[in-house]
């Protein structure tokens, strides 16, 4: 579809949608009014399906040379329209619809305002940040690309995405990931995992989960990557392996009161930092990680399931991606104290340095 000659000069968005999740009447009726309100040339309206959730719309839309794309839609939706824009310089706009909402939730924004997201596309100010690549390789053999922008997941947590009931899901949302969890939880085994980080030698561990993010808030707003953000280039890694049910109820408690609480001030991560006790909840960050797993395993990314695979390569394209957020956003990471940064990853850094060295080395 071209633009009209009379419309040339004027601005243009486009909305890539996915029907089954969000009121299309709602979302039209939005835009039209802002596109009028603001002079903007007619919205293009390009709709995801099965065979093509998002990319080849999005692509399209920049071929269009439109202004701002909307992804309107699920955490699938808004996956699939980044990795189309990415490093397109177009911006996108999260119109959040469905359970998850994973990268709304991180860049902090208002859900389910309709109206507040489509005036964003029309009015906000533009972030870059960055968007995470992994090469996988599945039970197959195959190998294939992918781009996310929250996280990817190995084990227990890819496990529980392919055991959560849809119906349940859409009933009582991302608590419908619990009773999943509660239903396989023993009979989830460990994943075995030579892992190396930055092209340091490989070592192996055992973990029950592994989590790889850009992002680091869960639904809940749980903190599981504390120290993840959008726009640092580096990936978060961490590494869950407790050795039974206390060590699983020292997971929440990290989460929750070492995350959420203690590590926002100097004083707390000196805390964590001095606990010398084997941790359940190892981290990591980098600009690249490569795995291999011992054996075929299960294998999400920013909680749609992919499959099972056997090997990942995963890396941060650094400020790949360009997000619009209101104007009242703050458009930039919030970096803490510098120096207090500084002693809490050196020490830090010391302690994952002590539980790396017991990991097995790779010959």
């Amino acid at each position: 579809m071209s633009v009209p000659q009379q419309d040339a000069r004027r601005p243009r968005a486009a909305v890539v949608y996915n029907p089954i999740k969000i009121d299309e009447d709602a979302v039209r009726q939005a835009v039209l009014i802002a596109e009028r309100e603001h002079g903007w040339a007619e919205t293009l309206w390009l709709e995801t399906s099965v065979d093509d959730p998002g990319q080849g719309p999005a692509r399209h839309a920049v071929e269009q040379g439109v202004d701002v794309v909307l992804a309107a839609g699920g955490d699938g939706t808004v996956r699939a329209v980044a990795e189309g824009l990415r490093g397109s310089g177009t911006p996108l706009t999260l119109l959040p619809a469905g359970t998850g909402n994973l990268l709304a939730r991180n860049l902090d924004l208002t859900l389910n305002d309709v109206a507040g997201a489509v005036r964003t596309a029309f009015t906000g100010s533009d972030r870059a940040i960055d968007v995470g690549v992994v090469d996988i390789v599945d039970a197959e053999g195959a190998a294939t690309s992918h781009v996310f922008v929250v996280m990817l997941g190995v084990g227990l947590d890819a496990k529980m995405i392919a055991a959560t009931n849809p119906e349940l899901k859409k009933k009582v949302g991302w608590l419908a990931y619990v009773e999943a969890v509660a239903r396989i939880f023993k009979d989830v085994n460990a994943v075995r995992v030579t892992y190396s980080l930055d092209g340091a030698s490989s070592r192996s561990t055992t973990v029950s989960t592994l989590l790889i993010g850009n992002c680091g808030i869960l639904p809940g707003n749980v903190p599981i990557l504390p120290d993840a953000k959008v726009d640092d280039g580096l990936i978060d890694i961490v590494a869950m392996r407790p050795k039974n049910v206390l060590g699983w109820v020292r997971i929440g408690t990290t989460v929750i009161w070492e995350n959420g609480v203690l590590r926002k001030s100097r004083f707390g991560r000196r805390l964590i930092a001095a606990d010398k006790r084997v941790r359940p909840l190892r981290y990591f960050q980098g600009r690249r990680a490569d795995l291999r797993f011992r054996g075929p395993e299960e294998f999400e990314i920013d909680g749609e399931e992919m499959g099972m695979i056997t090997r990942l390569g995963v890396r941060v394209d650094p400020a790949a991606l360009i997000v619009r957020v209101p104007q009242t956003a703050d458009v930039h990471s919030v970096k803490p104290d510098a120096e207090a940064e500084a002693e809490a990853k050196r020490l830090e850094a010391e302690e994952a340095g002590r539980v790396a060295a017991r990991d097995e080395p790779v010959v």
